[in-house]
């Protein structure tokens, strides 16, 4: 299979290029910096630059098997300015139109077209047990995630299967939330945020690759899937267990204000609970390596 792929040089992007090629499909990323996309994925990977013209990109989506959408700007990595939510809404929404245009203006049509949400779609629902049929919430994260959804969904014909991809906490070696959360318990301030009640669905880099591998290659995958793990916790559940395996104290809570203050609106999804579960996944009986 011929795999065209955005969002290739990220923490995810990696992973799955690396077990596509493991599987023997041919992988053609969109990139925005093709010299420095090449030095990380290697010569096997060929490359379209993200400037390239409509017809370049509508003439590669055509040579495609599939395609798999992972793009988009980092939800965390500073304050919900109006131009930063403009830059996450742009580069969520807007680029996956585009795809979806070019996707319709193929001659031949990939076959399946996967793209990314997030479990952000269900905002903050406390103790509520969440699966792919739970109704979305009504915060900006959540919004997001509905247009989203929607523009990837404007793909789908009787050529072209749809998955979105409702992504939770991914946590892996080399980069994602667990890069960002390691040097902090290693320095011994590490704690749950806020009161630590709130559930976060995690899942291991490895079994966030293999469902969508699974929705990429089993056609009975439709709409969207949750991609998080079989047993959510409590953040401060996590925090222990990062605390444990780094022999460090996790005694110290980040205040809800402190959050605020940082993060500004951002804070709100930081702290927000989704008791999330992989329903689909477990009605096609996909097998999780890392439980808990």
């Amino acid at each position: 299979m011929k795999v065209f792929l955005t969002g290739a040089t990220g923490f995810i992007g990696r992973a799955l290029v690396l077990a596509l090629q493991h599987r023997g499909h041919s992988v053609v990323a969109w990139v925005r910096s093709p010299g420095r996309a090449g030095s990380q994925l290697g010569e096997e990977v060929q490359l379209l630059p993200l400037e390239s013209e409509e017809p370049a990109l509508v003439e590669a989506l055509g040579q495609c098997d599939a395609v798999i959408n992972l793009a988009g700007e980092p939800l965390f990595s500073r304050r919900w300015t109006r131009t930063r939510r403009k830059a996450l809404v742009d580069s969520r929404v807007s680029l996956t139109a585009r795809l979806v245009a070019a996707i319709k203006q193929a001659e031949t049509p990939p076959g399946v077209f996967l793209s990314s949400s997030a479990v952000g779609y269900y905002g903050d629902r406390r103790k509520e047990l969440l699966d792919e049929r739970s109704p979305p919430a009504a915060d900006f994260l959540a919004k997001l995630c509905r247009d989203w959804e929607s523009a990837a969904m404007e793909a789908a014909s009787d050529r072209t299967r749809v998955v979105c991809l409702r992504t939770g906490i991914v946590l892996g070696h080399g980069g994602g939330a667990l890069e960002k959360m390691a040097p902090i318990f290693k320095l011994g301030v590490g704690g749950p945020l806020g009161n630590g009640r709130q559930f976060v669905p995690w899942v291991h880099l490895h079994d966030c690759v293999e469902m969508i591998l699974a929705a990429l290659e089993n056609p009975r995958v439709n709409g969207p899937l949750n991609i998080v793990g079989p047993k959510p916790v409590t953040n401060r559940e996590m925090a222990r267990a990062f605390a444990q395996i780094l022999r460090r104290p996790a005694i110290l809570p980040v205040p809800r204000p402190a959050l605020r203050l940082l993060f500004g609106q951002a804070a709100g999804a930081l702290l927000a609970s989704q008791r999330c579960y992989p329903q689909k996944a477990d009605a096609l009986g996909f097998a999780f390596r890392f439980q808990n």
